[in-house]
């Protein structure tokens, strides 16, 4: 077995430090978000790290108003798939735009959030 690109770990590392990364398969040129073992077009184990810029638009959103206990204390808040502009998409929570304002099409960018000491995905004003 060949070793990943970029391991889950260390994906959610980059993104504490700002830093949006995918893999692309060296086979079929493929791009996954987060990181894989195979790629899902083509199964090969091929992977290169790529940056993402961040930049992205809205593909769908829901509004959490009945959270999980470990952040019912955050609700309501909106999580998101965005688009980005190099074609992956991602699940993301939305920071800083008024759940009023939410639409498909927004255009968003990629923010860090880290919580009690655990980094995650966020989208907030392009």
């Amino acid at each position: 077995m060949t070793e990943p690109a970029i391991t889950v770990r260390a994906f959610f590392e980059r993104v504490r430090a700002g830093q949006l990364v995918a893999i692309r398969c060296e086979s079929c040129g493929q791009l996954a978000i987060p990181p894989r073992e195979l790629c899902p077009t083509c199964h090969a184990r091929a992977w290169q790290p790529q940056s993402l810029a961040g930049d992205g638009t809205i593909a769908s959103y829901t509004v959490i108003r009945v959270a999980p206990r470990s952040h019912a204390a955050e609700a309501p808040y909106a999580v998101a798939v965005v688009t980005l502009k190099e074609g992956v998409a991602v699940l993301g929570r939305i920071v800083d735009i008024p759940l009023g304002s939410l639409a498909i099409g927004m255009p968003v960018r990629f923010r860090p959030l880290v919580v009690s000491d655990q980094a995650s995905i966020g989208f907030g004003p392009a």
